[in-house]
């Protein structure tokens, strides 16, 4: 019997996991449904360790080989859901008013506990693996807490590896490549401080508003004419707000929100250096004042060459020479993983898991029919690193 063979024969375990997940979601550090049922099947499986709390709701497993050996290879799955009221109608639909795993991370743990368990049923392979349940993916920094909480000082890999579903993709269709795979993002809050004042008499107001739309407008040409062609970078305004709900008053305030995308930190930090000369010239252009933050969330993952050719012969193994692609075109999605590869060898793949809504959206529902492919996957990995 093939892995996958063996998996598919306990998919209905493996999907009872992943609904019950569903159906108790936390957002970012606050998973302990997640990270307490990750622990007690760790402990089922009879893991050598168990750690629980690392960066706050983070679980660490470490399974050791039958055949002694210094190799370590790491497996991470991320368990935080967002603050998004579900509207799939599924049975097993989220039980927590206002959050719901709206980008599969339900699935991708329920696939780390896939890989666990048959791993832990023979513990075929050369030292160790080590197990990652990573809180507070989605922006709030889960992956710097759990380093920060010394992950990678307390349980040092030689290699480590990652996966996110990608529906609207081939079922089965792995995608990645060597070097840079994903943006990195600079979240910025920008507040204008004018002179309010009566929409008769703008003469004697400073607009808010009028300065506001303009650092929009010329915060474009960062791209255009400040980075280099053959580099790129996006950015983007998410919130602009200003205004007093009246149809005559000018505002004395303004906020503007939003986000700088990178595949070079670089490129990235020119880019913040020059979104601040923008705002304060456009503000003291029209005689008003700005404060600018930055606060870089992701930095861009980057692939390792030799990792990401040992997972394309993985994949390769489990799905077939036709499903996968190891050259593709960068994302310039972010993902924090990004930080525990930043200084470690290690790959991130993208698995399709067919026709569905996309994450983030109120109807994502996570496709079951995937946890056998990408444990299989993980398992092969593990057989090729530490054979």
């Amino acid at each position: 019997m093939s892995i996958l063979e063996d998996i598919a024969a306990q998919q209905h375990e493996f999907v009872g996991w992943r609904h019950a997940l569903h159906e108790n979601p936390g957002i970012g550090f606050a998973e302990t449904f997640a990270a307490e049922l990750v622990a007690r099947k760790l402990e089922e499986f009879g893991f050598d360790e168990v750690h629980t709390g690392i960066g706050g709701t983070g679980v660490v497993g470490v399974l050791q080989g039958a055949r002694p050996s210094n190799r370590v290879i790491g497996l991470r799955a991320d368990m935080d859901a967002l603050p998004i009221m579900e509207e799939t109608g599924k049975p097993y639909a989220s039980k927590v008013p206002g959050v719901m795993h709206a980008c599969g991370h339900d699935g991708h743990t329920a696939t780390l506990l896939a890989t666990a368990w048959q791993l832990a049923r023979s513990r075929d392979f050369a030292g160790k693996v080590v197990f990652i349940f990573q809180p507070a993916e989605e922006g709030l920094g889960g992956a710097l807490a759990m380093i920060e909480d010394g992950l990678l000082r307390r349980f040092p890999c030689d290699r480590m590896y990652a996966y996110h579903n990608m529906p609207g993709l081939e079922f089965g269709r792995m995608l990645t490549r060597p070097d840079r795979l994903m943006a990195g993002s600079i979240f910025f809050t920008i507040r204008v401080q004018g002179r309010g004042g009566h929409a008769a008499q703008p003469q004697a107001t400073v607009d808010a508003t009028q300065i506001a739309s303009n650092i929009v407008m010329t915060a474009q040409s960062i791209v255009a004419r400040n980075i280099d062609p053959v580099q790129t970078g996006i950015v983007s305004f998410t919130d602009v707000y200003a205004g007093t709900n009246s149809f005559n008053v000018i505002p004395d305030k303004a906020s503007l929100k939003g986000c700088l995308r990178f595949f070079d930190k670089q490129i990235g930090d020119a880019m913040a250096e020059r979104l601040e000369a923008i705002a304060k010239g456009v503000a003291a252009t029209y005689g008003g004042e700005v404060e600018v933050e930055f606060e870089e969330i992701f930095v861009p993952l980057v692939n390792d060459p030799e990792a990401t050719s040992v997972a394309i012969a993985a994949a390769i193994d489990i799905v077939g020479e036709d499903k996968v692609d190891g050259e593709i075109t960068p994302i310039p999605g972010s993902e924090d993983f990004a930080y525990m590869i930043e200084n470690l060898p290690g790959n991130y793949i993208w698995v399709g898991t067919g026709p569905g809504a996309m994450p983030h959206n109120p109807g994502f529902d996570f496709n079951d029919d995937i946890i056998p492919v990408v444990a299989s996957y993980f398992c092969r990995l593990v057989q090729i690193e530490l054979a």
